[in-house]
């Protein structure tokens, strides 16, 4: 047997797939082929009743506690793809009929009560055999009795034969038990090839009854089987004679429906005549549609596009108009700060039209147009005539503004008071002006640098002013000695003295001079470069003592033009900026360092300690100009410290060659003049240290302390009687004049330790010059005894000549004899020469001390050569030099 369709699993997929989201589940699918119903002559089919096929699918939905059943039919799409036509509820099946002229028995139809009209003949079902319809008609008259709990009326078809064909068609089933209400219970057979769902008995107990009791009828014994089937035949031919006697009688009455038949046939005839005519005038009539519709579609495309396209016009036509009002304002509008909104409106619009007008907002099918090229010119020329105007006016208004302020005198310096210049008023009336530049900039920027240089022009004059009148009343006002200090010069004595007033004034002025000029002239830098539209990072300086402003102080120097358009904002610049703004800020500000070089030169002159303060305030400004916009205010400070230390380098110079002179002079005893005015100057000096001037002051000593020493070598050298003398003196002078400097100044220190051992060494000179006069023979004899003891053993040197114990005796004699007169003489001899007296306790100790170190040596030597000879021993020699 085939494999019938309803065990086709791809089938019912496709049929879940169709009905997916009815949350509906299929209990079977079978294929079918539908027919309207209108039989034709000799039981055919008429020309509009053609089989169409169809899939009949019968599915369940659970609804809490009940169960729907559907009957669905599904048809083909074009794509061969299932979908839903029809959908019936199989509570409202009425009837099951099998159509009678069908020999095959393979073709019924199902009536439903709920039909809108009951006349309209239902379609016709026809299966490929008698199996599938049975399995078909058995699930839906199962699904209604558990469901439903009723049949339907079934007409033509031998309900015990279906049953007889369900059990001999039903393989072995595996019942589930299941509760009654989640409902029908499903019996699957064991064998792939066929399934088929039974639930219970066709026959009703009542039917089975009434069967038993018409059998009852026929009271028989078992084995009368014969005789009942003698009986039902005779019956049976009784029954068939008294219908075919029925029919005869009823003759006329078949004639007259045979006639009505073929009557109705010619009708049906006729009208399928009519039917193909007008089939034929629909086509024709359809493809006439089909022609209009094909028209009526370019038609309308055609409308769609003229539309677009006229949009697309009105737009350009919108793009390429100037407005009347923006037309005027740029080429004869006025330029004053009431009409300054008008024109920034002026300018964005022709900002936007020329970047309209060009690639990638314009499309580029529109740049060859003719319309296109000659409004594209006219914006053009409307930019050339503002920028030259805006320009032009720009020019002129700097420079009035200039002279404005040029010409009162109260924005300046005067005798007596002192004038901090305040430009607040001067940027304000900039800033209208600040939006135009950045447009003028957006159109032209090559129109930006006559611009820039314009400003730098003007704005130059007047900070030049500015700076002239300031130095001049600053030093006018400074109270300061003005004869010049000389340290070194023309002192031949300890008791003469310089002019030691208070000359810081001088760096005040100075450090004044940078407070109010070096803040201004960075805020004026970076003015400029945001007001001109330099794109370079522009820093305000750091706020406190960096900058000598208080925190505050400039409110009025923030620019407010940051935001003039956001479009144009950068994070890097571009070198050419960068130098072009360099370019610029030497035009603003070149000159004003003259007035600086003034103030500096006059303090210098004042009193150059100052140099080293003036040293120390440049410093400390010059890390907090880091800005792009700042690099001339950068350069001018190093120009103001590369100056102050030239300043001092020939301050430290001149200072050196008066040092230099002493060695000309005539001879010179005791401590040098210039020795304890180093010590003057060194502590003048350190008053005068601020911030980085330490090097500065370090070197100014080194140059100092080695010209001094060198200078002091040469003039101890002049007389070599005296040379320790002098250099023990002044080493010790230098030595008392900078103990309490060299403990905190570090180069100072190392010049105090080299002194300190220069004097060590003067002093042991000197003692030991001292003591050979005085005690030369004993020391003699002494010096040959160890020279020969490097030769000989010491017994031998008593038997060499001039060293025997005789002459011994004779230089002990000479020399130790009144040996306290000797050394009183000693200490006179060091009294003598030294002009410090404070310097005598020291060195008398000194002598004392390297007298006794010699004797003891001595004495040493003589107890091991000549260990007889007797001599005075060091106790008495310390014991006598003690009471000394």
């Amino acid at each position: 047997m085939a494999k019938s369709s309803a065990d086709d699993e791809e089938l019912r997929r496709a049929c879940e797939a169709a009905i997916e989201g009815t949350k509906q589940e299929v209990v079977m699918s079978i294929r079918v082929a539908k027919t309207s119903g209108i039989i034709g002559i000799a039981g055919k089919l008429s020309r509009g009743a053609m089989a169409k096929p169809r899939v009949l699918a019968i599915s369940t939905k659970a609804k809490g506690q009940r169960t729907k059943a559907f009957l669905r039919v599904l048809k083909y799409s074009n794509g061969g793809v299932l979908e839903p036509a029809k959908l019936y509820k199989l509570k409202h099946l009425s009837k099951v009929e099998l159509v009678t002229n069908d020999p095959s028995g393979c073709t019924f139809m199902l009536g439903f009560d709920n039909l809108r009209s009951q006349s309209v003949t239902p379609p016709q079902w026809t299966m490929r055999n008698v199996d599938d319809r049975n399995r078909l008609l058995l699930c839906i008259l199962n699904i209604c009795k558990d469901v439903l709990g009723r049949l339907p009326k079934v007409v033509g078809i031998d309900v015990v034969e279906m049953a007889l064909w369900a059990k001999e068609n039903t393989p072995a089933i595996t019942k589930q038990q299941a509760n009654p209400q989640d409902g029908p219970v499903t019996a699957v057979a064991e064998e792939g090839e066929m399934t088929v769902t039974v639930e219970r008995e066709l026959v009703s107990q009542a039917e089975e009854e009434d069967m038993e009791a018409l059998l009852g009828t026929y009271v028989m014994g078992i084995g009368e089987a014969e005789a009942f089937s003698e009986r039902l035949k005779r019956e049976l031919q009784a029954l068939e004679a008294a219908n075919v006697h029925a029919i005869l009688e009823n003759e006329p009455l078949i004639d007259e429906v045979l006639h009505g038949l073929e009557s109705a046939t010619n009708c049906v005839e006729d009208m399928d005549e009519w039917l193909g005519i007008f089939n034929v005038k629909l086509r024709h009539m359809r493809e006439d549609i089909e022609s209009i519709e094909t028209r009526n579609n370019k038609l309308e495309m055609q409308s769609v596009n003229n539309k677009a396209l006229i949009e697309e016009l009105d737009r350009l036509l919108e793009r390429l108009r100037i407005p009347s009002e923006y037309a005027v304002c740029l080429t004869g509008g006025s330029f004053e700060e009431a009409r300054m909104p008008q024109n920034i409106e002026a300018c964005e619009w022709l900002t936007n039209a020329l970047h309209g007008l060009e690639s990638p907002k314009l499309d580029p099918s529109y740049s060859n147009m003719r319309a296109v090229k000659e409004k594209r010119a006219e914006v053009n020329k409307l930019k050339t005539t503002f920028v030259r105007r805006a320009s032009e006016f720009l020019r002129n208004y700097f420079s009035s503004l200039v002279d404005f302020m040029m010409s009162d005198k109260s924005y300046f310096s005067q005798r007596g008071q002192l004038k901090r210049p305040d430009h607040a008023d001067l940027r304000y009336k900039c800033r209208t002006y600040a939006r135009l530049l950045q447009h003028l900039k957006s159109l032209d920027k090559n129109c930006l640098g006559p611009l820039r240089k314009a400003y730098c022009t003007s704005l130059n004059l007047l900070l030049r002013r500015e700076a002239r009148e300031f130095a001049n009343e600053l030093r006018s006002s400074t109270k300061a000695s003005k004869n010049p200090i000389v340290w070194f010069e023309g002192l031949t004595g300890l008791n003469q003295s310089v002019n030691n007033a208070d000359t810081s004034a001088a760096s005040e002025a100075y450090a004044k001079m940078l407070t109010i000029f070096i803040p201004l002239l960075v805020d004026e830098s970076s003015f400029f470069a945001h007001f001109m539209c330099f794109e370079v990072p522009t820093l305000l300086p750091p706020e406190g003592v960096a900058n000598g402003n208080k925190a505050g102080d400039d409110k009025d120097d923030d620019l407010g033009i940051m935001d003039i358009d956001e479009n144009d904002n950068k994070s890097g610049q571009t070198s050419a900026d960068l130098e072009a703004l360099n370019e610029s800020l030497h035009d603003l500000l070149d000159g004003i360092q003259e007035d600086f070089f003034a103030v500096v030169d006059w303090a210098g002159k004042i009193d150059p300690m100052c140099c080293i303060s003036m040293h120390g305030i440049t410093e400390r400004y010059i890390p907090g100009q880091k800005a792009d916009a700042a690099g001339f205010v950068r350069i001018l400070l190093d120009d103001l410290e590369s100056r102050i230390s030239m300043q001092f380098s020939r301050f430290v110079e001149e200072t050196c060659h008066q040092i230099e002179r002493n060695e000309r002079n005539v001879r010179q005893l005791g401590v040098l003049s210039f020795i304890p005015r180093f010590a003057t100057l060194a502590t003048r000096m350190e008053q005068y240290i601020q911030g980085q001037s330490r090097d500065l002051v370090d070197q100014a000593y080194t140059k100092f302390v080695t010209i001094m020493f060198v200078t002091l070598d040469k003039i101890a050298q002049t007389d070599l009687k005296y040379q320790d003398i002098m250099l023990l003196e002044n080493y010790a002078s230098f030595q008392n004049s900078l103990y309490d400097l060299a403990n905190v100044v570090p180069t100072l220190a190392k010049f105090y330790h080299q002194a300190s051992e220069s004097y060590e060494q003067a002093c042991t000179r000197h003692i030991n010059t001292i003591i050979y006069y005085q005690f030369e023979r004993l020391f003699q004899f002494a010096r040959r005894i160890e020279d020969l003891m490097y030769t000989i053993t010491p017994e031998e040197i008593p038997f060499q000549i001039g060293l025997s114990k005789a002459d011994l005796r004779k230089v002990v004699k000479y020399s130790l004899s009144g040996v306290d007169k000797s050394i009183s003489t000693m200490y006179k001899r060091l009294q003598k020469n030294l002009a410090s007296e404070e310097l005598l306790p020291s060195l008398w100790d000194k002598c004392k001390k390297e007298f006794l170190e010699k004797y003891e040596s001595f004495v040493q030597l003589i107890n091991k050569v000549y260990p007889t000879e007797s001599i005075p021993s060091i106790s008495e020699m310390r014991g006598l030099l003690a009471s000394m």
